[in-house]
């Protein structure tokens, strides 16, 4: 039986967690702010991060101590966390990504094939709905779908992103992957890659009923990551993918 730990246990994900983890037929333990991640990181054979990015240095300092795999599912990471996570991976496996979602996982392989495949007359947007208690956006999980299309066109994200169109914003940008993000209600989690092309479109889209959907791949992530070599993972490999 595996123990794994959970980042944030008393937040609505720690919640699903411990369910899937249990549902998986292992233990957990875990830790919410102001307790001591170093104790949970050395009772655990892995830890699962959901928390927020204020955490992570503290929790990966923790794993690297400890000599622990994390897989890391917080969203709303900003450069110097990367820095962070590059640097922890030296020492430990880690697994980071913006979704845990099986499905997700599958959605961003076949944008990436489709993009591939398109050439760029066929304008990319990505469209995302959420809670209204969402901090975020875009969602880790509509980025995780745009660098998945940039990877399919071999350009760079950073370089032909276009967001938060408001206004007289001129002509859309030739080659460009567009981003709109919705808030409202209790959606778990919705997204839709729009493939627009002269004449016709093509719409890849995926729809979260429940957050254990993210739950039950993080646990199947972290089963996956206990037996990998330090080094930075992502969950197409958990599948197979890549």
């Amino acid at each position: 039986m595996t123990s794994i730990g959970i980042i944030g246990s008393e937040g609505r994900m720690g919640v699903a967690l411990a369910a899937a983890i249990s549902e998986a037929g292992q233990r957990s333990c875990g830790v919410d702010k102001g307790g001591n991640v170093a104790k949970v990181a050395a009772a655990a054979d892995v830890l699962v991060d959901f928390s927020s990015p204020g955490a992570l240095e503290a929790t990966l300092d923790a794993c690297v101590e400890a000599k622990r795999p994390i897989v890391i599912g917080t969203t709303g990471l900003e450069e110097r966390h990367h820095y962070l996570i590059d640097d922890a991976a030296k020492d430990i496996a880690v697994l980071q990504t913006g979704n845990t979602s099986l499905g997700v996982t599958l959605l961003s392989h076949l944008v990436r094939e489709a993009a591939s495949r398109l050439d760029p007359e066929w304008d990319i947007e990505i469209l995302e709905m959420h809670h209204r208690n969402k901090v975020d956006a875009p969602s880790g999980t509509a980025l995780l779908l745009g660098e998945a299309a940039a990877a399919g066109r071999g350009v760079e994200l950073s370089k032909c992103s276009e967001r938060g169109r408001d206004g007289v914003t001129g002509a859309r940008g030739h080659g460009k992957i567009g981003f709109a993000s919705l808030r409202g209600g209790t959606v778990a989690g919705d997204h839709d890659v729009i493939f627009a092309g002269p004449e016709e479109m093509i719409t890849l889209s995926h729809r979260a009923e429940n957050r254990m959907i993210f739950a039950r791949g993080a646990v199947k992530a972290a089963l996956w990551l206990i037996h990998q070599k330090p080094g930075r993972y992502t969950m197409p490999q958990v599948l197979g993918l890549s």
